[in-house]
């Protein structure tokens, strides 16, 4: 448990008052970073991606339904795989309450993995989720956004990700991109954030944060996959590799750690 100083009611307000002035400061410098953002340029995705769906085969700008702003969330969950990434699984525990304000503002909102639909829907059912959830298995979108990496990338044993070239360690990757649909039918892709830059919807990690221990994740002893569970697996005694990827077993092994 955390040892922190006792005080008096007024010493405690002059140290709440302290943080308080960097945590505004934060806030403010969270707003410069959200406006530079929708500042930034554009690229237009010329290349034709059509994803399968439960309502059949569909276009990317079929995907944004109605609206002119579409958010897309990389989800890992690879073709073969029996359930998707544990920490993905923890985001997307998030999305259907955000899903039915998104809709009021002009933003379509799905999921899409590279494994084929009939073992996505099993998996998005057994977890409870309305989301909705595509196929880019017949299509180049997981690679060419980069959170799949292609078997020339496998080969040489490293992949770009988060927008730089890193080590090949894992089959699939999360991340969120965003595109434009203008009135001409033109798409642009807008923006993309992978690893740590997807943590901003994850209204867990901001309640922990909120508490005397956090969110307790030690570095070196797995991070978010010493704890996270898929919701129907906090009973279990299992774990969660490094790749996100949950065994029914108690022995950890060395991936984990």
């Amino acid at each position: 448990m955390p040892r922190n100083p006792v005080v008096s009611w007024d010493e405690w307000l002059e140290a709440r008052k302290t943080l308080l002035t960097k945590e505004k400061e934060l806030t403010r410098k969270r707003d410069e970073i959200s406006a530079e953002r929708r500042r930034l340029p554009w690229m237009k995705v010329e290349k034709n991606y059509v994803f399968d769906t439960l309502h059949g085969p569909k276009t990317l700008a079929e995907l944004f339904q109605h609206k002119s702003q579409l958010i897309i969330y990389h989800f890992m969950l690879g073709p073969g795989w029996a359930e998707g990434c544990v920490g993905c699984s923890f985001g997307a525990d998030h999305f259907d309450s955000a899903l039915q304000h998104l809709l009021q503002k002009d933003v379509n909102f799905l999921v899409v993995s590279r494994a084929p639909l009939n073992e996505i829907e099993p998996f998005r059912k057994r977890m409870g989720w309305d989301f909705k959830w595509a196929s880019s298995f017949g299509n180049d979108f997981n690679f060419d956004f980069h959170v799949s990496p292609t078997d020339e990338e496998k080969k040489k044993g490293e992949m770009f990700y988060n927008f730089d070239t890193q080590p090949y360690v894992m089959e699939e990757l999360p991340g969120f991109s965003i595109f434009y649909k203008n009135e001409a039918g033109e798409i642009f892709h807008t923006y993309s954030a992978f690893g740590r830059g997807t943590e901003e919807v994850l209204g867990t990690y901001f309640f922990l944060d909120l508490t005397p221990k956090g969110r307790d994740e030690e570095e070196g002893k797995g991070g978010m996959n010493s704890w996270i569970r898929h919701h129907d697996k906090y009973d279990k005694s299992g774990y969660v590799d490094e790749q996100g990827r949950y065994h029914e077993t108690e022995e950890k092994g060395s991936c984990c750690h």
